[in-house]
């Protein structure tokens, strides 16, 4: 009984599912084909108004579209703040690759003057920037300096409204949606870089009270009117000249007060004989030297992907690994000029040769493929170790090599623009450069920039070094060259415990071994009548 009332059930069941899956098939067959025209349905009841707001997505009311679209604004703004101040901050760390860096390719006699050089040229560059360096760079006026929002970052400003959003006196800045202090944190880290430069080149022989003003001038005058130039809307931008990150606007600019401030100040004691011939005056820690250049080479990763000033999933990376590409390669081919050149392959070569790299591929990072960031390399490798030899024979004496990794691969670096830009990293910018189909326009108009701002920066930095020296004088005396400036400028010596032996303008340290030789032949000295 139980078995044909449960056959029954089945069947009746069976029937229904074959009517349904028979009816799907009929309306499936008279559905209409993709983008033909429905047929007419029977209008459905309207349903309650509170039914409608939960059930259609489409009837959400614009308010809250708003208030998505602000919400997602505000967290673009928020990554690209942050992507910002990260990469600053690791500019800023890049000051302690440039103490190292300099103090070990000195004399270890030199060492406390040189801490103290690269300390305080960030905080002098942050009060001067702060006053009047950021005004005269960013401040809407005319194709020369700003002359709008001058003093203390004080001008009208809605930052991070961009474009034609943007109502404030920084209006060459208004490409980034960042917040105004942002802004201003980024820009000082490199008005900062181009002041240390400057320290590296005139190491060893300068007074610190003389250094110290320059850094102020440096960074009140000199630096933001070439800034203004190329990154503040000024004529150079209007011409039509590109440098994305600074191969001119800092590195050259601070090459070419390094330059004049070299001239000036004249070669060390010691470094040249009498005939002409170069006596090497070795640095004391190659080891501070290197560990200087990978804090640098680090600090790049903020220097040149931080210039998009935005989190660019789309940039960031490839900028990244052009900049370490020319890095690379420059280091490279430096150590085998200087195999070919010398006979050895000189680590000071190969360490310049990887900043010659990092300061060539600045300008053009976010402009060019990554294998013509190889290219750019390994002739920037090349032009570093010709030109440390090429100023020491011209008897331009550059303790640390500053002038030709800044100043020559700097100049090297903002014409490779014109050379190797391609138009499809950045379309609507450059255009492509000569090498690639442009034609010699936009190589014309990088050396147009680069010659007007080195011609600018070279002259006016001669005619202040010139004030100082005529005032205050620039260079220690002899006697205060030769014993060492930590105790002439500063009355304490970097390292206490070591004793240093000065013969020839050259600086030995050691522990007790040293100690003894020190002994040793102050004895052979009185043993001869020669020292009392």
């Amino acid at each position: 009984m139980n078995i044909g009332k449960n056959l029954g059930h089945f069947v009746s069941v069976s029937v229904a599912l074959v009517w349904l899956v028979s009816a799907g098939m009929s309306l499936a067959q008279d559905a209409p084909a993709p983008g033909a025209a429905e047929p007419a349905k029977l209008e459905a009841p309207a349903a309650p108004a509170a039914q409608a707001k939960k059930e259609d997505p489409g009837a959400a009311p614009a308010q809250f579209t708003q208030g998505l679209l602000e919400q997602i604004g505000g967290a673009k703004v928020a990554a690209d703040t942050t992507w910002t101040l990260i990469a600053a901050m690791l500019v800023f760390f890049m000051n302690l690759g440039f103490a190292t860096v300099e103090s070990g390719l000195c004399r270890a006699k030199n060492t406390s003057t040189i801490l103290a050089k690269n300390f305080i040229v960030f905080a002098a560059s942050s009060i001067a920037f702060l006053v009047l360096g950021w005004g005269l760079m960013f401040g809407d006026g005319n194709p020369f300096f700003g002359t709008q929002g001058l003093w203390f970052v004080g001008g009208a400003d809605n930052s991070p409204a961009m474009g034609d959003a943007y109502k404030g006196v920084y209006s060459s800045i208004n490409w980034t949606g960042v917040p105004l202090w942002t802004k201003f944190f980024f820009q000082l880290v490199f008005a900062g870089t181009a002041a240390t430069i400057v320290s590296g080149a005139v190491a060893e022989r300068i007074k610190f009270g003389a250094f110290y003003i320059f850094t102020f001038i440096m960074v009140v005058i000199i630096y933001p009117i070439t800034g203004h130039w190329i990154w503040g809307g000024g004529w150079a931008a209007k011409l039509g000249m590109f440098d994305f990150a600074g191969s001119t606007v800092v590195h050259s600019v601070g090459g070419w007060a390094a330059l004049a401030g070299i001239i000036v100040l004249g070669p060390r004691i010691g470094k040249y004989s009498k005939e002409g011939r170069v006596l090497p005056i070795p640095g004391h820690s190659m080891t501070s030297a290197t560990l200087g250049v990978f804090v640098l080479w680090f600090g790049w990763f903020g220097f040149n992907p931080g210039s998009t000033m935005a989190a660019d999933a789309a940039a960031i990376g490839r900028i990244a690994v052009a900049t370490n590409t020319a890095a690379a390669a420059a280091a490279i081919s430096a150590s085998i000029t200087a195999w070919l050149l010398l006979g050895k392959p000189d680590l000071s070569m190969m360490l310049n040769g990887a900043l010659a790299g990092l300061v060539a591929i600045t300008a053009p990072c976010a402009f060019v493929s990554i294998e013509s960031s190889l290219i750019i390399g390994l002739v920037a490798g090349f032009l570093v170790v010709v030109s440390v030899l090429f100023f020491d024979k011209v008897k331009i004496d550059d303790p640390v090599g500053a002038t030709s990794v800044h100043l020559v691969n700097g100049v090297f670096g903002t014409i490779c623009v014109g050379l190797f830009a391609q138009d499809q990293f950045t379309p609507n910018t450059t255009g492509n450069g000569l090498f690639f189909g442009g034609g010699p326009g936009l190589f014309i108009k990088q050396l147009v920039g680069v010659l007007g701002v080195g011609a600018f920066v070279f002259v006016i930095s001669l005619i202040f070094w010139k004030i100082i020296d005529a005032t205050l004088g620039v260079r220690v005396s002899a006697e205060e060259e030769i014993e060492g400036l930590d105790i002439g400028e500063h009355g304490g010596v970097a390292y206490p415990d070591f004793v240093t032996v000065t013969t020839r303008g050259g600086t030995l340290i050691g522990g007790e071994r040293m100690a003894e030789a020190a002994v040793g032949a102050r004895t052979r000295e009185l043993s001869k009548g020669t020292i009392s």
